[in-house]
């Protein structure tokens, strides 16, 4: 069973729609990379629901930095619309035309979500619950950012390679946090690390 069995007929249609897009613009800007396109739904689609199904169920302000094509943001927007909460999500992505183009989909898919076309660390600070980034930067990058946009007692969820390994002695020679490992379904060797309780060691 994958992370988006069993979502509302509206949720499907949603991610119907964005796939969709996705396939238009990524020829003129290169959303993800061509290769991944044949396998699209379970390369990011279903990558980016795993995310989002380890996100704490109290989160109503969802950011995610560096959206590129919208993953994980995007989906996490369409699936948290399920929601009562008045779930919304932020996406930050300092290019243009990746902005245009995940407006594009916020718009046609009428999600709770908005653009911000800045680069992270100019970006206002946003007090996320939940902070998200994937395939972004090493982690000690991501934890200055997660310091920067996430609440206090929010979590970072951060989808990474076999390297967060080599990663995580630098990062915590520089900070404190707590962390869990999950192992990506979708393939074997990547994980995803959930991040809470940044601070600067």
């Amino acid at each position: 069973m994958n992370a988006l069995d069993n979502v509302s007929r509206e949720t499907s249609e949603r991610l119907n729609t964005y796939a969709a897009l996705l396939k238009k613009w990524n020829p003129r800007i290169n959303l993800v990379a061509r290769s991944t396109l044949d396998s699209l739904w379970s390369r990011h689609f279903v990558d980016s629901a795993q995310v989002y199904r380890l996100a704490p169920s109290c989160v109503t302000h969802w950011v995610d930095l560096g959206s590129g094509g919208g993953f994980p943001g995007l989906v996490a927007a369409i699936l948290g619309a399920e929601r009562a909460n008045g779930f919304r999500t932020t996406l930050i992505e300092s290019d243009a035309r990746k902005s245009a183009f995940l407006r594009s989909v916020i718009r046609e898919t009428a999600i709770n979500a908005t653009v911000i076309t800045e680069r992270i660390e100019l970006a206002p600070r946003q007090y996320a619950d939940v902070l998200s980034a994937r395939a972004l930067a090493d982690l000690t990058t991501l934890l200055s950012f997660a310091e920067l946009h996430m609440n206090p007692n929010g979590s970072a969820l951060f989808p990474k390679g076999q390297s967060w390994r080599k990663e995580l002695p630098e990062a915590q020679s520089k900070w404190q946090f707590d962390y869990q490992i999950d192992n990506s379904k979708t393939e074997n060797g990547p994980v995803i690390m959930s991040v809470t309780g940044v601070l600067r060691a």
